[in-house]
């Protein structure tokens, strides 16, 4: 079977993380063409790849008949509207998530899948392929803590980007847990509130950490905490409490230092170290799925449309004194 030709849109640290992964790490998997608006950060990440060209245009490396399959993973504000362009050109998208930063434009994204045929966009959704999130579900599947009542979801970073916002932490960090909460559960996310207490001295004109309250149809309640600037470290932690025990994931440190009568851990910096594995398995997933003409079995546009409405409702409680307010998905 030939290898997958792909195209990777956006040369910054997800778009260049994607490149490393797909060459050295997927097989079938061939990075043949790398667009990114700065043209030489473009050069830079090709020049990894031997023989992969770039451009700093995306719409030209969906045109471009080297390339099968295309990743976007460019600035959110782009991707809606280069995930329309590659599936009216018949090409198989892994796009990065948010699907879009608006309900309104994934709806546009959605409905421009469904007339080129469906199926052609996949989800950067990767916490479903993490082997520490998949073991989790399967024990939630096999009633291991019986019906969850309580979840509790964690994600904290070591400092936030350069201009972040409050609606940032939601739509950026937070909106992963808009799709693995219901996954998780089975259960799709019913109602939200957003909450925020004393915020941090690190950064100014963010409010961190925020704190989100989630209930699924299921009737369990979930708490999200996004703490952007916790400082010590890239964490990530997740803890399900059901009807005859807890479910958690664990840390996932490799190494254990014993020093100066003292045991110590460390923590990743960013989201490379903890999510490589589940990166690596979904881009896998995905490219078998396009070389197989079969259907992915990544997260779908849909299901974007939905995390997004999930996170345009906590904003509105953000934007109201915390009040609660139902998840509304437009239909279409």
């Amino acid at each position: 079977m030939s290898a997958v030709r792909i195209g990777v849109i956006g040369a910054g640290n997800m778009g260049a993380d994607h490149v490393s992964t797909l060459h050295r790490f997927v097989s079938g998997a061939e990075v043949t063409l790398v667009a990114d608006v700065d043209r030489e950060r473009a050069d830079a990440v090709a020049s990894t790849v031997p023989g992969a060209r770039a451009t700093d245009d995306a719409h030209a490396l969906i045109a471009d008949p080297g390339v099968d399959a295309v990743v976007i993973a460019s600035h959110d504000s782009t991707h809606a509207d280069l995930a329309i362009a590659a599936v009216r050109a018949g090409k198989p998208v892994m796009c990065e998530k948010p699907l879009a930063p608006t309900t309104r434009e994934c709806v546009r994204v959605v409905r421009a899948e469904q007339q080129a045929g469906g199926g052609l966009i996949s989800l950067g959704f990767m916490r479903r392929f993490d082997p520490a999130y998949m073991e989790l579900k399967a024990a939630v599947a096999a009633g291991a803590c019986g019906s969850p009542l309580l979840l509790h979801c964690i994600s904290r970073g070591v400092s936030s980007s350069p201009g972040c916002t409050d609606e940032f932490s939601v739509t950026g960090s937070a909106i992963h847990e808009f799709d693995t909460v219901p996954w998780l559960l089975d259960s799709p996310i019913t109602e939200v509130s957003w909450h925020a207490a004393l915020t941090t001295s690190a950064v100014t004109g963010l409010r961190d950490p925020q704190l989100m309250l989630l209930r699924t149809a299921d009737g369990a309640l979930t708490t999200v905490e996004t703490f952007l600037n916790a400082g010590y470290g890239y964490d990530i932690r997740c803890e399900i409490a059901g009807e005859r025990g807890t479910l958690a994931l664990a840390n996932p440190a490799r190494l254990v230092a014993d020093a100066d009568r003292a045991r110590s851990t460390t923590y990743p910096a960013d989201w490379r170290p903890r999510f490589a594995d589940a990166y690596r398995l979904e881009l896998q997933a995905w490219t078998d799925a396009v070389a197989q003409q079969q259907p992915s079995p990544l997260a779908t546009a849909h299901d974007g449309l939905t995390a997004c409405a999930v996170a345009e409702a906590v904003i509105t409680s953000m934007k109201n004194g915390g009040r609660t307010i139902d998840v509304e998905v437009p239909e279409v």
